[in-house]
């Protein structure tokens, strides 16, 4: 039963996350789930990009707003905020990447992870 609980939870933040991202206009929004996979190292990861850093920064901002509001959670480790071309929230099981369009293009972190459900979402 805890399990449930657990998976139910990182469901929640993984839509809290989206929330967050369409609220600052994020692209190309995805939710990949990795909880079939067996090497992965979350249930969950949110993708998107934006055309500016400082938008980078607005959107992770934001997600953080949102689960923090709705759970009290904050990021157990956050990176790249210093140059916002790619910044990781992780709330352990879900990872948020919000990139700036040139380096998610580069990195292609849904590649890596071809055999996740993917599900797009739409910007607000």
């Amino acid at each position: 039963m805890v399990k449930n609980k657990a998976i139910n939870e990182s469901a929640y933040i993984s839509e809290l996350a989206i929330h967050g991202i369409q609220e600052k206009k994020g692209n190309d929004i995805v939710r990949l789930d990795l909880r079939n996979i067996f090497s992965s190292v979350s249930d969950y990861f949110v993708i998107c990009h934006a055309d500016s850093s400082t938008q980078v920064r607005a959107i992770a901002g934001s997600v953080e707003d949102e689960i923090y509001k709705a759970t009290g959670q904050e990021p157990w480790r956050k990176e790249g905020l210093e140059y916002s071309e790619w910044i990781l929230l992780d709330y352990i099981d879900v990872v948020i990447h919000v990139f700036r369009t040139d380096k998610r293009e580069y990195y292609g972190v849904e590649d890596l992870w071809g055999d996740a459900e993917i599900k797009n979402y739409r910007s607000a």
